[in-house]
C-alpha cells in the first residue's frame, strides 16, 4: 500500500485557541480516508494544510508530507474556487491545456472530466458563467476541475453538499473510480451514507482532536450515527395565500443568446406554511428562489407578496419589500465580507432594512445566534474564523433578523452535521408556529423536506412535474421523476469492495 500524503502532530492555534490539535492521518493510493465529525470539529483545516494552506494569523506546528505530487481539492462552497468573470468552458480548458496536446486532445480530456463528473448537457453548462449555474452543478465543475489535474491526491470536502440522491450516486461512484485508478480521497463529510459507501478509514474528529478511528462498520456503529429519523408533518388547514408565483418563465443569457431554465411555474405558499423545493441538480430550483427574491430579474410572469405584485429586480423593491423576502444562500461564505467581523454583517441587517438602533440589532443578533447554537464569540470573529456550518447559521441568523414574511433557504442543512441539521429543522418549525413565517425551503434532503414541509413542489428540467401534500408526494408519488428519486433516496449505503 503507497503512501502518498501524511499528516503527523498538526495544530494549528488562532488567537490562542487550537482550532486542530495533535492530529495525524494517512493517505494511501487507491484508498478513501474519511474525516467526520461536528461542524467545526477542524475537518477542513486539516484537509487544507494537504494543501498548504491555513488561516490567516495562525500558529502551526507539525509535518504535512505530500510526495505522491499534487493534491487537488475540491472545496464545499464551490463558487470559490471558479473566477466568476469567465465562461465554465474557459476555466476548464486552461486546466487542460497545461498538459499539452493540440485542440482537439484538449477538448477530449475536458469532455472526460464532465463525463466523470456526471455533468449532463455539458454543451450547455461550459456557456455558462459560474453563477448561472446550481451549486449542485458548481460542485461538479470542481469536482472535474481536480480531475483535469492529475493529482495524486484529492481532498473532496463535503462533495455531496447540494445534491440530489440521483446525483450522489454518480459522485460516489465516480469518487470510488477515482480511487480505483491509483489516486488518494481524502473524503471530509457529514453524509454518513455516503462514507459508508466509499471510506475504507473513518476518522472521527471533535473540537480539533481525532477521538476514534477505524473501519466504516465498527466507528459508524456509535453515537456519531444519524439522530433517529423525523415524521413526515402532517397536512393542516391553508391559511391566506402569501406567495403566489403565476406563469413563470426564466432565462438565463449565455454568448449564443438564451437558455430557458424555468417554464411556466405557478406555486403558492400560504402564511405560515412551508413549501420544499426538491428536484435534481440544475432543475431550476435555485433559479426560481433567486426570481422570487429579486435576485433574477430575466423572467417572466407575476410574483405576488401578499396579494401585491413584487418588482422583479432587487434594486426596485422598497425597503419593506426587501425585509419582507429574505433568502439564505447555499454557499454562505460567499454572503459575507470576509473582512468585517460577523457580528456587524448580521446586526446591520436588522439596521438597514428595519430602522433598528445599532446597539439593539446587535443585542438582537447575539439571541438569534444563540437559539441558532452559535456561541457570540464565535459570531465575533471575522468569516474565516468560522466552520462552513457555523456560517451558514450565521447566514440564517442576518436573514431573521429583517423579520421577514418570506423566508427562502437554499440547502441551508447541507452543510451541516447530522445533529445539528435536526437542531436547524427544529428551530425553523419553532420560527414558523411561533411568527407565520412563510418558509420556501429548496432541499435534496427528502427526510427534512417531509419533517418541516406541508407540501412538496418536485421541479424537474425546469418544469413543475408534481405538487401536493408532503405525506402523499412522499408515500405515493405519481410522476416518474418523483417516484425514481425516491427510489434512490430509499436504497441502503453499501460498504465500498
Amino acid at each position: 500500500m503507497s503512501l502518498v500524503a501524511h499528516v503527523r502532530g498538526l495544530r494549528v492555534e488562532i488567537g490562542g485557541r487550537a482550532i486542530v490539535d495533535g492530529v495525524s492521518l494517512e493517505a494511501h493510493a487507491g484508498k478513501v480516508t474519511a474525516l467526520i465529525g461536528p461542524s467545526g470539529s477542524g475537518k477542513t483545516t486539516t484537509g487544507l494544510a494537504l494543501l498548504g494552506e491555513y488561516p490567516r494569523g495562525a500558529k502551526v506546528e507539525g509535518t504535512v508530507r505530500t510526495p505522491g505530487g499534487a493534491v487537488g481539492y475540491v472545496p464545499q462552497h464551490p463558487a470559490t474556487a471558479l473566477n466568476p468573470a469567465r465562461r465554465v468552458g474557459a476555466l476548464l480548458r486552461d486546466i487542460a491545456a497545461r498538459q499539452g496536446g493540440d485542440r482537439r486532445e484538449i477538448r477530449g480530456r475536458v469532455e472526460q472530466a464532465l463525463s466523470l463528473a456526471q455533468i449532463p448537457d455539458p454543451e450547455a453548462v461550459l456557456r455558462r458563467f459560474p453563477h448561472q449555474l446550481s451549486g449542485g452543478q458548481q460542485q461538479r465543475i470542481v469536482l472535474a476541475q481536480a480531475l483535469l489535474l492529475g493529482a495524486r491526491v484529492i481532498v473532496a470536502d463535503e462533495p455531496t453538499t447540494g445534491q440530489d440522491v440521483l446525483t450522489k450516486q454518480g459522485i460516489v461512484a465516480e469518487l470510488a473510480a477515482v480511487a480505483a485508478q491509483g489516486i488518494a480521497v481524502i473524503l471530509l463529510s457529514h453524509d454518513l451514507d455516503v462514507v459508508r459507501e466509499l471510506a475504507d478509514e473513518v476518522v472521527v474528529m471533535r473540537e480539533g482532536r481525532v477521538v476514534d478511528r477505524g473501519c466504516p462498520s465498527s466507528v459508524l456503529a456509535g453515537p456519531v450515527g444519524e439522530p433517529p429519523p423525523r415524521a413526515v408533518r402532517a397536512a393542516r388547514p391553508r391559511g391566506p395565500v402569501r406567495l403566489a408565483v403565476q406563469g413563470l418563465s426564466a432565462k438565463h443569457r449565455t454568448a449564443r443568446g438564451s437558455i430557458e431554465v424555468l417554464s411556466d411555474i405557478g406555486i403558492s405558499v400560504a402564511a405560515g406554511e412551508c413549501l420544499a423545493l426538491v428536484g435534481r441538480s440544475g432543475s431550476g430550483k435555485t433559479t426560481l428562489g433567486r426570481c422570487l427574491a429579486g435576485l433574477h430579474a430575466a423572467y417572466d410572469g407575476t410574483v405576488l407578496l401578499d396579494g401585491s405584485p413584487l418588482p422583479r429586480s432587487l434594486r426596485s423593491r422598497s425597503r419593506a419589500q426587501l425585509a419582507a423576502v429574505q433568502y439564505v444562500f447555499q454557499d454562505a461564505k460567499a454572503a459575507f465580507d470576509e473582512h468585517r467581523p460577523v457580528l456587524d454583517q448580521v446586526a446591520r441587517s436588522a439596521v438597514r432594512l428595519r430602522g433598528a438602533d445599532r446597539h439593539d440589532a446587535r443585542r438582537a443578533a447575539v439571541r438569534t445566534f444563540e437559539e441558532l447554537g452559535l456561541a457570540a464569540g464565535l459570531a465575533g470573529r471575522l468569516p474565516g474564523g468560522l466552520s462552513g456550518g457555523e456560517l451558514q447559521r450565521a447566514a440564517l441568523a442576518r436573514a431573521l433578523l429583517a423579520q421577514p414574511r418570506v423566508l427562502i433557504c437554499d440547502e441551508i442543512t447541507s452543510g451541516l452535521d447530522p445533529v445539528t441539521r435536526h437542531a436547524i429543522l427544529d428551530v425553523l418549525a419553532r420560527l414558523r408556529e411561533r411568527t407565520e413565517l412563510t418558509l420556501l425551503f429548496i432541499t435534496h434532503d427528502l427526510a427534512a423536506a417531509g419533517a418541516l414541509a406541508e407540501r412538496i413542489a418536485v421541479l424537474d428540467e425546469g418544469r413543475v412535474v408534481e405538487d401536493g401534500p408532503a405525506g402523499r408526494v412522499l408515500t405515493q408519488p405519481r410522476h416518474t421523476f418523483t417516484k425514481a428519486m425516491l427510489g434512490a433516496a430509499a436504497q441502503p449505503a453499501q460498504p465500498r469492495q
